[in-house]
């Protein structure tokens, strides 16, 4: 599979580290370094059950499914305080700045704060950081708290929680995630409503781990704008029409793809195929901490298996048009990557690496 960035030449290397960046599928959480986690737990005296730093960073690193989600709900108990969520949201200011990430549509996992904290006392601290990182670094992220559907009892306090942040202009949508499996869209039919009402958007992680019945329900059931993941539709090939003639966007995250074992290792990733039939998708990075991944790997990994720079860069494109932002934010962005455009050399399909 995947990746091995050594055998690509350094011109493209270049051009992808310097191509001002869109990413719509990365979940807050997930995209905090594992220094992080145990700086916090340190602070907040929360037992990792590890002696060190590095002992931590090495049952941090992903194993598979079951360890990724025993890593996830241990590390999250280091978040005790809301300024930790602060500090958190501060360094994800910065680690989107450090890539070249321009804008972002970042996932926070509110099912699990509604349940820690008082809602003023988070949402003061989700500002704070907002408002710390995007001056101090100087990218623009719009962030969408979600739904665990394994804690079917939060929904509606996730949306009441949605809703208050909508109107101080911190969040701009809903999603929902964790396991599809035991958890259809039915069970959150009404929380949904209640947000399309209040003209919040709406996003939903479907057909990743069940297929394309699950994307239906997402779309018809929860009314779900862009679809996170979203690649098993291709066992439908109804479902492909409709998200061609609907315009629905998938977030796709390769690396977190072969990492859960939703597609094999030593298969090409299907957002060619969704591509090819006609389904608009982004690149995206889900949990890059956890999957030791970030968004320029996910470019080189595409870049490995035959993609050439002009497709990854219509795809960055197509991310802003798909995104949530406001008409001056696409307005900018869009000026700075008509300027790289602009600037170019390298984003010509004699780039291809690896024929198909």
């Amino acid at each position: 599979m995947i990746f091995d960035r050594n055998h690509l030449p350094l011109k493209l290397v270049e051009q992808v580290k310097y191509m001002p960046k869109i990413e719509l599928h990365v979940h807050l959480e997930g995209a905090t370094q594992a220094e992080v986690f145990y700086e916090l737990a340190q602070k907040n005296k929360i037992d990792f059950g590890v002696s060190s730093l590095e002992e931590w960073q090495s049952f941090f690193a992903f194993k598979d499914f079951g360890h990724f989600l025993r890593v996830y709900t241990l590390a999250i108990t280091a978040l005790k305080e809301p300024e930790d969520y602060t500090f958190i949201i501060t360094e994800f200011y910065r680690q989107q700045a450090e890539q070249n990430i321009v804008y972002s549509e970042a996932f926070i996992s509110a099912s699990f704060i509604i349940q820690k904290f008082e809602t003023y006392a988070i949402l003061k601290a989700i500002e704070k950081g907002i408002k710390q990182g995007s001056e101090k670094y100087g990218v623009k992220i719009n962030f969408i708290p979600d739904i665990s559907r394994e804690l079917v009892n939060t929904q509606m306090a996730v949306v009441d929680f949605v809703i208050e942040g909508n109107k101080r202009g911190l969040f701009i949508g809903l999603g929902i995630g964790g396991p599809e499996s035991g958890f259809p869209p039915e069970l959150f039919a009404k929380a949904f409503e209640k947000v399309r009402k209040a003209e919040i958007h709406i996003v939903a992680h479907a057909g990743e781990t069940e297929g394309a019945k699950s994307v239906w329900g997402a779309l018809k059931i929860l009314g779900a704008e862009r679809i996170g993941h979203g690649i098993r539709s291709l066992e439908d090939p109804e479902l492909i029409q409709y998200l061609v003639k609907k315009q629905i966007t998938l977030e796709v995250s390769p690396t977190s793809n072969y990492a859960l074992g939703i597609v094999k290792s030593d298969e090409i990733h299907p957002i060619r195929k969704l591509l090819e039939a006609g389904v608009n998708c982004t690149i995206n990075s889900d949990d890059p901490a956890m999957f030791s991944t970030s968004l320029s790997k996910e470019y080189f990994l595409l870049l490995k298996q035959g993609f050439n720079c002009f497709e990854l860069y219509q795809m960055n494109i197509n991310a802003l048009k798909s995104s949530f932002a406001d008409k001056e934010t696409k307005s900018k962005i869009s000026l700075l990557l008509n300027t790289f455009e602009r600037n170019r050399t390298v984003f010509e399909a004699k780039d291809q690496l690896i024929p198909r």
